[in-house]
């Protein structure tokens, strides 16, 4: 008998039910042999602090962070890694005896799942973010460090795109990128790879693109999965993109949560494989 404790992680978010992040860990867990539980945790909008200690007091290890609490859980934590900070936003928090600990694998699950899983290099790329909310703020940082030539983040609302540009500006220009900030109607030109982080997806609303930003050939990029990418991924083949949702990107970005967690690197192809299987039969 394995007389281990269990440790215990969960997602939190608002809305939450619809999260595979607890299947994702359960087989990543099943696959490396640690011992630990992992729930989803429908949270308050009001109630997040609140819900992260009520976790730590009661044992939890640690949890993940989605809509629309991550830029809420860097406030909340006493230790902040440098992807975490430079984003504002958090996705991935820990606990120890020194406190709560910050840390973002969207974007290192981005870049994961565009050059690893699609075989779509970024260096020497021309980029188009869509979105400056929390999902474009944790991909930005690591999409510099992929080395495209250039990143226009645009946005609805131009400011928020130009604060998201000055905070990456230092390592924009480290990596010898241009990086630049437009609203929706000033993109000026095509890309050889466009990433829809902005939160039309799950508003159900129309693309804000139109379609001579997409290059012959181009990726058409979703971060959002399942139904809510379908508009975006419906409109980017109907003008020949090769088109992609974001579940790639989610099983990455658990797999980097869990090598922080627990020091082991899951397979995260194989599970990406399984969840794909699992969701194609899955009734609607």
């Amino acid at each position: 008998m394995n007389d281990t404790p269990i440790d215990a992680y969960c997602v939190m978010g608002n809305p939450v039910e619809h999260s595979r992040s607890p299947w994702i860990h359960a087989r990543f867990a099943e696959l490396t042999g640690q011992r630990l539980r992992y729930n989803r945790q429908l949270v308050a909008l009001d109630g997040f602090a609140q819900a992260v200690h009520a976790l730590r007091a009661r044992g939890g290890r640690g949890c993940n962070v989605t809509i629309p609490f991550k830029f809420e859980a860097v406030a909340l934590s006493t230790q902040v890694s440098e992807r975490a900070a430079l984003a504002q936003a958090a996705n991935t928090l820990s606990f120890d005896a020194d406190g709560i600990h910050a840390d973002n694998t969207d974007g290192l699950g981005l870049v994961a799942d565009i050059q690893n899983n699609l075989a779509v290099r970024l260096r020497a790329r021309d980029v188009l973010l869509l979105g400056a909310g929390g999902a474009a703020a944790g991909a930005l940082g690591p999409l510099l460090q992929a080395g495209p030539r250039q990143v226009l983040v645009a946005n609805r609302t131009q400011a928020k795109a130009d604060a998201l540009v000055r905070r990456h500006a230092a390592l924009a220009r480290s990596q010898d990128c241009a990086l630049q900030a437009c609203g929706l109607d000033t993109m000026g030109h095509s890309f050889d790879i466009v990433i829809n982080a902005s939160a039309s997806s799950l508003e159900g609303a129309a693309v804000p693109l139109q379609a001579d930003v997409l290059r012959p050939g181009a990726l058409a990029y979703d971060m959002m999965y399942g139904p809510a990418a379908a508009g975006f991924l419906t409109w980017a083949r109907s003008h020949g993109a090769r088109a992609c949702d974001g579940l790639g990107m989610l099983v990455e970005q658990a797999a980097e949560s869990f090598f922080i967690w627990r020091g082991v690197r899951p397979p995260s192809a194989t599970v990406l494989a399984e969840l794909r299987r699992v969701i194609d039969t899955t009734p609607p």
